[in-house]
């Protein structure tokens, strides 16, 4: 006979994956009727794309590779030739561009999307920008009548295909009532940090803070193992099970061992984002010396030409150090 407690517990349990159904199946028929745009298909971008398909949205998208658009259609998909075009289409729209510079061009810039898109309609900025950028971005939508979401992420191209990544959220309680389905679709958790534009982007730069410096970390690191005679896939594996692991490290160190610089997350963007953090502490005149130290190790990799490789290519601005090469397949 099953004791009480744990009918109680299997009854529960029970209940709630009823309601999860439910809410899956509910926000399945919502999405089914809706037009969700997505410009800026990269490795992110597509992700969040694909994820919005799974879920059953009418998913519309802008990327200037011609490449990129027909597999987006090939996986079902409605490519838009301009932003515009998708503006008008689309009662969400999510920027999913590299920087403050390109959300700009896509939602303002000549055949941008804001020319197209009625009052009413919904802006996720889902860039890494700098906060004050946020700020300004969701005033001048609000004087056209439209919402948004401040809403950066963070987690990888994987958790982006998946449905998984994390985001950072401010804004309107209006626009989270008409994003709702579109957040569920895209992230696994979905942090709201207030009504304000920029506080997301506050909390994202944090992020990226923690994220170069565990890179640039990781990479002197297994620099100097190297340097040193250390067996670098026994170092690996001692390093992920000890107490200096961290997720950079254990994420980004294999591209290392295998010599497999394809870009994931660029160099560049580190130079960036770093700079970023470093352009908000100066303005509150706060010292960050560990994120310029980082910072400049990341500038340093883009001036020897590593700008567009893998952000892991930062250890090649060690001297004397023979990196693994490419792994026989």
């Amino acid at each position: 006979m099953t004791p009480p407690l744990a009918t109680s517990r299997l009854a529960r349990r029970t209940n709630a994956a009823i309601r999860t159904k439910t809410h899956q199946t509910r926000i399945q028929e919502l999405s089914m009727s809706r037009n969700i745009g997505v410009i800026g298909l990269g490795a992110m971008g597509y992700g969040v794309a694909q994820s919005l398909l799974r879920a059953g949205f009418n998913v519309h998208a802008f990327d200037l590779r011609d490449e990129v658009l027909r597999r987006f259609a090939e996986a079902g998909g409605t490519p838009c030739g301009s932003p515009a075009e998708l503006g008008e289409r689309c009662d969400v729209v999510i920027t999913l561009v590299v920087n403050a510079a390109q959300t700009e061009t896509v939602l303002f810039g000549e055949q941008g999307a804001v020319s197209k898109m009625t009052a009413g309609k919904l802006v996720i900025a889902s860039a890494t920008v700098p906060p004050g950028f946020a700020e300004a971005l969701g005033k001048r939508l609000g004087e056209r009548g439209l919402l948004m979401l401040d809403a950066p992420v963070s987690g990888g191209a994987a958790r982006a295909a998946s449905g998984e990544m994390t985001m950072m959220t401010s804004g309107p309680a209006a626009a989270y009532a008409m994003a709702e389905d579109v957040l569920v679709a895209m992230a696994g958790k979905v942090y709201r940090l207030g009504d304000a534009h920029g506080a997301g982007s506050k909390v994202k730069i944090i992020n990226q803070l923690l994220a170069g410096v565990h890179i640039a970390a990781a990479a002197e690191a297994m620099a100097l193992g190297l340097r040193e005679g250390v067996n670098p896939d026994a170092l690996y594996d001692v390093i992920t099970h000890s107490a200096g692991n961290s997720w950079m490290f254990e994420n980004r160190v294999p591209h290392i061992l295998t010599g497999d610089y394809t870009p994931l997350s660029a160099v560049d963007i580190f130079v960036k984002d770093l700079g970023m953090v470093l352009d908000t502490a100066r303005t509150s005149k706060f010292p960050l010396p560990l994120s310029a130290a980082a910072h400049q190790m990341f500038m340093m990799a883009s001036t020897a030409g590593h700008g567009g490789e893998d952000d892991s290519a930062v250890i090649k601005i060690f001297p004397g150090i023979d990196l693994p090469g490419p792994k026989a397949r």
